[in-house]
Protein backbone atom coordinates (compact mmCIF):
# COMPACT_ATOMS: atom_id res chain seq x y z
CA UNK A 1 0.00 0.00 0.00
CA UNK A 2 1.26 3.15 -1.12
CA UNK A 3 -1.10 5.69 0.49
CA UNK A 4 -3.87 5.63 3.40
CA UNK A 5 -6.96 7.25 2.05
CA UNK A 6 -9.81 5.36 3.53
CA UNK A 7 -9.99 2.61 6.11
CA UNK A 8 -12.57 0.64 3.47
CA UNK A 9 -9.10 0.38 1.77
CA UNK A 10 -7.04 -2.08 4.59
CA UNK A 11 -7.65 -5.65 4.83
CA UNK A 12 -8.25 -6.99 8.22
CA UNK A 13 -4.20 -8.25 7.57
CA UNK A 14 -3.32 -4.60 6.86
CA UNK A 15 -5.13 -3.35 10.15
CA UNK A 16 -3.47 -6.03 12.48
CA UNK A 17 0.44 -5.37 10.84
CA UNK A 18 -0.43 -1.44 11.40
CA UNK A 19 -1.94 -2.05 15.38
CA UNK A 20 0.93 -4.57 16.03
CA UNK A 21 3.37 -2.33 14.51
CA UNK A 22 1.70 0.41 16.56
CA UNK A 23 2.44 -1.43 19.87
CA UNK A 24 5.75 -2.16 19.07
CA UNK A 25 6.57 1.47 18.30
CA UNK A 26 4.52 2.68 21.68
CA UNK A 27 7.52 1.49 23.49
CA UNK A 28 9.24 4.11 22.26
CA UNK A 29 7.62 6.35 24.32
CA UNK A 30 8.95 5.05 27.75
CA UNK A 31 12.50 5.16 26.33
CA UNK A 32 14.77 8.06 27.66
CA UNK A 33 15.56 9.02 24.16
CA UNK A 34 12.36 8.51 22.12
CA UNK A 35 13.82 8.12 18.83
CA UNK A 36 14.40 5.76 15.96
CA UNK A 37 16.46 6.41 13.40
CA UNK A 38 14.36 4.96 10.50
CA UNK A 39 12.80 7.43 8.72
CA UNK A 40 16.30 9.64 9.02
CA UNK A 41 16.74 11.80 5.62
CA UNK A 42 12.92 11.73 4.67
CA UNK A 43 10.46 14.40 4.50
CA UNK A 44 7.25 14.75 6.07
CA UNK A 45 4.66 17.51 4.90
CA UNK A 46 1.93 18.34 6.90
CA UNK A 47 -0.40 20.11 4.69
CA UNK A 48 -3.86 21.39 6.47
CA UNK A 49 -6.56 23.25 5.15
CA UNK A 50 -8.70 23.34 7.78
CA UNK A 51 -7.57 23.70 11.43
CA UNK A 52 -6.63 21.01 14.03
CA UNK A 53 -4.87 20.57 17.00
CA UNK A 54 -4.52 16.91 18.02
CA UNK A 55 -4.24 15.25 14.38
CA UNK A 56 -1.57 17.61 13.24
CA UNK A 57 0.49 17.38 16.23
CA UNK A 58 0.17 14.20 16.74
CA UNK A 59 1.30 13.53 12.98
CA UNK A 60 4.39 16.20 13.70
CA UNK A 61 5.52 13.94 16.67
CA UNK A 62 4.91 10.69 14.90
CA UNK A 63 7.48 11.91 12.47
CA UNK A 64 9.87 13.27 14.17
CA UNK A 65 10.17 10.09 16.78
CA UNK A 66 11.49 7.96 13.49
CA UNK A 67 13.87 11.17 12.62
CA UNK A 68 12.19 12.50 9.53
CA UNK A 69 12.44 16.06 8.60
CA UNK A 70 8.62 17.76 8.95
CA UNK A 71 7.83 20.69 7.42
CA UNK A 72 4.24 22.03 8.81
CA UNK A 73 2.44 23.73 5.69
CA UNK A 74 -1.01 25.92 6.92
CA UNK A 75 -3.36 27.66 4.42
CA UNK A 76 -4.20 30.23 6.22
CA UNK A 77 -0.72 32.80 5.55
CA UNK A 78 0.26 30.25 2.41
CA UNK A 79 -0.56 31.18 -1.40
CA UNK A 80 -3.56 29.34 -1.18
CA UNK A 81 -5.25 31.77 1.16
CA UNK A 82 -4.15 34.17 -2.17
CA UNK A 83 -6.20 31.26 -4.48
CA UNK A 84 -3.19 28.80 -5.20
CA UNK A 85 -5.03 25.44 -6.51
CA UNK A 86 -4.40 22.09 -4.48
CA UNK A 87 -2.59 20.96 -7.92
CA UNK A 88 0.19 23.85 -7.81
CA UNK A 89 0.42 23.58 -3.63
CA UNK A 90 1.20 20.10 -4.75
CA UNK A 91 3.35 20.36 -7.46
CA UNK A 92 5.74 22.53 -5.05
CA UNK A 93 5.66 19.86 -2.43
CA UNK A 94 6.73 17.36 -5.02
CA UNK A 95 9.62 19.88 -6.46
CA UNK A 96 11.03 20.29 -2.21
CA UNK A 97 10.80 16.27 -2.40
CA UNK A 98 8.37 15.67 0.25
CA UNK A 99 7.98 11.87 0.57
CA UNK A 100 4.84 11.50 2.45
CA UNK A 101 2.22 14.52 2.77
CA UNK A 102 -0.17 14.02 5.31
CA UNK A 103 -3.77 16.48 3.95
CA UNK A 104 -6.47 17.50 5.98
CA UNK A 105 -8.91 18.97 3.46
CA UNK A 106 -12.39 20.98 3.91
CA UNK A 107 -13.34 19.02 0.91
CA UNK A 108 -14.31 15.41 0.77
CA UNK A 109 -12.14 13.06 -1.44
CA UNK A 110 -9.25 15.82 -1.51
CA UNK A 111 -6.67 13.18 -0.20
CA UNK A 112 -8.05 11.02 -3.13
CA UNK A 113 -7.29 13.69 -5.90
CA UNK A 114 -3.64 14.04 -4.50
CA UNK A 115 -3.10 10.77 -4.65
CA UNK A 116 -4.28 9.51 -8.23
CA UNK A 117 -3.76 12.93 -9.86
CA UNK A 118 -0.16 11.79 -10.48
CA UNK A 119 0.84 15.49 -8.59
CA UNK A 120 2.96 13.71 -5.58
CA UNK A 121 4.79 10.73 -5.89
CA UNK A 122 5.23 10.24 -2.35
CA UNK A 123 2.82 8.90 -0.01
CA UNK A 124 -0.67 10.44 0.47
CA UNK A 125 -2.41 10.02 4.26
CA UNK A 126 -5.46 11.28 4.46
CA UNK A 127 -6.03 13.31 7.93
CA UNK A 128 -9.73 14.12 7.47
CA UNK A 129 -11.34 15.03 4.34
CA UNK A 130 -14.53 17.19 4.75
CA UNK A 131 -17.32 14.64 6.06
CA UNK A 132 -15.91 12.19 4.41
CA UNK A 133 -13.11 9.88 5.99
CA UNK A 134 -10.73 10.30 9.04
CA UNK A 135 -8.41 6.28 8.51
CA UNK A 136 -5.56 7.27 11.02
CA UNK A 137 -8.56 7.98 13.87
CA UNK A 138 -10.48 4.80 13.38
CA UNK A 139 -6.88 3.12 13.64
CA UNK A 140 -5.99 4.88 16.84
CA UNK A 141 -9.25 4.05 18.09
CA UNK A 142 -9.06 0.31 17.00
CA UNK A 143 -5.63 0.43 19.17
CA UNK A 144 -7.04 1.47 21.90
CA UNK A 145 -10.40 -0.80 21.82
CA UNK A 146 -7.72 -3.65 21.56
CA UNK A 147 -5.40 -2.59 24.21
CA UNK A 148 -8.89 -2.27 26.94
CA UNK A 149 -11.09 -4.91 25.65
CA UNK A 150 -9.28 -7.91 23.83
CA UNK A 151 -5.66 -8.85 25.41
CA UNK A 152 -3.51 -11.35 23.61
CA UNK A 153 -5.85 -10.81 20.47
CA UNK A 154 -4.71 -9.47 17.30
CA UNK A 155 -8.47 -8.39 15.94
CA UNK A 156 -11.81 -7.19 17.40
CA UNK A 157 -14.12 -10.20 16.87
CA UNK A 158 -16.57 -10.01 19.29
CA UNK A 159 -16.69 -6.08 20.95
CA UNK A 160 -19.49 -4.14 20.73
CA UNK A 161 -19.16 -0.28 19.77
CA UNK A 162 -21.30 2.19 19.87
CA UNK A 163 -21.32 5.34 18.23
CA UNK A 164 -23.41 8.33 19.16
CA UNK A 165 -23.86 11.53 17.76
CA UNK A 166 -23.29 14.00 14.69
CA UNK A 167 -22.83 11.16 12.39
CA UNK A 168 -24.28 13.32 9.38
CA UNK A 169 -21.14 15.48 9.95
CA UNK A 170 -18.82 13.12 11.26
CA UNK A 171 -15.58 11.45 9.22
CA UNK A 172 -14.75 9.52 12.58
CA UNK A 173 -18.08 8.20 12.34
CA UNK A 174 -17.82 6.65 8.65
CA UNK A 175 -13.73 5.76 9.02
CA UNK A 176 -14.44 3.82 12.92
CA UNK A 177 -17.65 1.51 11.36
CA UNK A 178 -15.76 1.08 8.05
CA UNK A 179 -12.84 -0.43 10.37
CA UNK A 180 -14.18 -1.74 13.21
CA UNK A 181 -16.27 -4.25 11.41
CA UNK A 182 -13.39 -5.21 9.02
CA UNK A 183 -12.24 -6.01 12.47
CA UNK A 184 -14.94 -8.25 13.84
CA UNK A 185 -16.35 -5.88 15.81
CA UNK A 186 -19.90 -5.31 15.66
CA UNK A 187 -21.03 -1.48 15.83
CA UNK A 188 -24.07 0.32 16.26
CA UNK A 189 -24.75 3.63 15.45
CA UNK A 190 -26.83 6.00 17.43
CA UNK A 191 -28.38 9.23 16.74
CA UNK A 192 -31.39 11.33 15.77
CA UNK A 193 -32.86 11.09 12.09
CA UNK A 194 -32.19 14.70 11.21
CA UNK A 195 -27.98 13.48 12.04
CA UNK A 196 -27.59 10.51 10.11
CA UNK A 197 -26.41 10.68 6.31
CA UNK A 198 -28.48 9.58 3.05
CA UNK A 199 -27.24 5.67 2.67
CA UNK A 200 -26.50 4.52 5.84
CA UNK A 201 -28.68 1.80 5.77
CA UNK A 202 -25.49 0.39 3.16
CA UNK A 203 -23.08 0.99 6.25
CA UNK A 204 -22.07 -2.39 7.90
CA UNK A 205 -23.53 -1.51 11.21
CA UNK A 206 -26.69 -1.19 13.37
CA UNK A 207 -28.83 2.09 13.64
CA UNK A 208 -31.16 2.74 16.06
CA UNK A 209 -32.47 5.93 17.38
CA UNK A 210 -32.98 5.45 21.18
CA UNK A 211 -29.60 5.67 23.41
CA UNK A 212 -30.75 3.97 26.50
CA UNK A 213 -31.72 0.75 24.49
CA UNK A 214 -28.22 0.62 22.91
CA UNK A 215 -25.68 1.66 25.88
CA UNK A 216 -26.45 -1.45 28.29
CA UNK A 217 -24.45 -4.20 25.82
CA UNK A 218 -21.94 -2.11 24.61
CA UNK A 219 -18.21 -2.89 25.37
CA UNK A 220 -17.55 0.41 24.27
CA UNK A 221 -19.40 4.09 23.72
CA UNK A 222 -17.67 6.64 21.79
CA UNK A 223 -19.65 10.07 21.76
CA UNK A 224 -18.79 12.25 18.83
CA UNK A 225 -18.67 16.18 18.83
CA UNK A 226 -21.97 18.03 17.50
CA UNK A 227 -20.11 19.69 14.49
CA UNK A 228 -22.25 23.22 14.71
CA UNK A 229 -19.36 24.85 12.29
CA UNK A 230 -20.66 22.46 9.66
CA UNK A 231 -24.36 23.04 10.37
CA UNK A 232 -26.43 25.17 8.22
CA UNK A 233 -29.46 24.66 9.77
CA UNK A 234 -31.84 23.73 12.50
CA UNK A 235 -30.84 19.70 13.47
CA UNK A 236 -32.00 19.93 16.66
CA UNK A 237 -34.23 22.27 19.00
CA UNK A 238 -31.76 23.45 21.04
CA UNK A 239 -28.60 21.97 23.10
CA UNK A 240 -30.24 21.23 25.97
CA UNK A 241 -32.49 19.36 24.16
CA UNK A 242 -29.90 17.04 22.51
CA UNK A 243 -27.89 17.22 25.61
CA UNK A 244 -31.33 15.30 27.31
CA UNK A 245 -31.56 12.82 24.32
CA UNK A 246 -28.46 11.86 23.40
CA UNK A 247 -25.76 12.85 26.24
CA UNK A 248 -23.94 10.63 27.98
CA UNK A 249 -23.84 11.74 31.39
CA UNK A 250 -23.59 9.94 34.94
CA UNK A 251 -26.98 8.44 34.93
CA UNK A 252 -26.31 6.78 31.29
CA UNK A 253 -22.56 5.68 32.65
CA UNK A 254 -24.18 3.69 35.32
CA UNK A 255 -26.74 2.03 32.53
CA UNK A 256 -23.36 1.15 30.82
CA UNK A 257 -21.40 -1.89 31.81
CA UNK A 258 -19.00 -2.08 34.30
CA UNK A 259 -16.02 -2.93 32.48
CA UNK A 260 -17.28 -0.33 29.20
CA UNK A 261 -15.52 2.38 28.71
CA UNK A 262 -15.67 5.72 27.01
CA UNK A 263 -14.56 7.19 23.83
CA UNK A 264 -14.20 10.37 22.31
CA UNK A 265 -12.36 11.56 19.15
CA UNK A 266 -12.26 15.35 20.46
CA UNK A 267 -12.76 18.10 21.04
CA UNK A 268 -15.53 17.56 23.20
CA UNK A 269 -18.42 19.66 23.92
CA UNK A 270 -18.11 18.58 27.43
CA UNK A 271 -21.78 19.50 28.77
CA UNK A 272 -23.64 18.77 25.13
CA UNK A 273 -22.67 15.04 23.97
CA UNK A 274 -20.55 14.38 26.97
CA UNK A 275 -20.61 15.75 30.84
CA UNK A 276 -17.73 16.74 32.59
CA UNK A 277 -17.84 14.22 35.34
CA UNK A 278 -17.99 11.35 32.37
CA UNK A 279 -15.14 12.85 30.22
CA UNK A 280 -12.84 12.76 33.39
CA UNK A 281 -14.04 9.26 35.08
CA UNK A 282 -11.91 6.33 35.71
CA UNK A 283 -13.99 5.07 32.41
CA UNK A 284 -12.82 7.33 30.37
CA UNK A 285 -9.97 6.71 27.84
CA UNK A 286 -9.93 9.70 26.32
CA UNK A 287 -7.06 11.08 26.72
CA UNK A 288 -5.11 7.53 26.18
CA UNK A 289 -6.53 8.09 22.67
CA UNK A 290 -4.77 11.13 21.96
CA UNK A 291 -1.41 9.47 23.28
CA UNK A 292 -2.41 5.61 21.32
CA UNK A 293 -2.47 8.38 18.10
CA UNK A 294 1.50 9.02 17.80
CA UNK A 295 1.95 5.10 17.93
CA UNK A 296 -0.59 4.75 15.51
CA UNK A 297 0.37 6.95 13.34
CA UNK A 298 4.51 6.17 13.47
CA UNK A 299 3.25 3.00 12.33
CA UNK A 300 1.49 4.29 9.14
CA UNK A 301 4.43 6.14 8.15
CA UNK A 302 6.82 3.27 8.80
CA UNK A 303 4.92 0.77 6.95
CA UNK A 304 4.02 3.49 4.40
CA UNK A 305 7.58 4.89 3.97
CA UNK A 306 9.84 1.68 5.28
CA UNK A 307 7.95 -0.38 2.29
CA UNK A 308 6.54 -3.43 4.52
CA UNK A 309 3.28 -2.80 2.93
CA UNK A 310 4.32 -2.56 -0.70
CA UNK A 311 2.54 -4.60 -3.11
CA UNK A 312 -0.77 -4.79 -1.59
CA UNK A 313 -2.62 -1.28 -2.89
Amino acid sequence: MKHLLSAGDLTRDDAVLILDTASELATVTDRSVKKLPTLRGRTVVNLFFEDSTRTRISFEVAAKRLSADVINFAAKGSSVSKGESLKDTALTLEAIGADAVVIRHGSSGAPHRLARAGWIGGSVINAGDGTHEHPTQALLDAFTLRRHLCEGRGDLTGIRVTIVGDVLHSRVARSNVLLLRTLGAHVTVVAPPTLLPLGISAWPCDVTYDIDSALPEADAVMMLRVQGERMRAAYFPSANEYSRSYGLDAERLRAMRPDAIVMHPGPMNRGMEISADVADSDRSVIVEQVANGVSVRMAVLYLLLGGDMKGQG
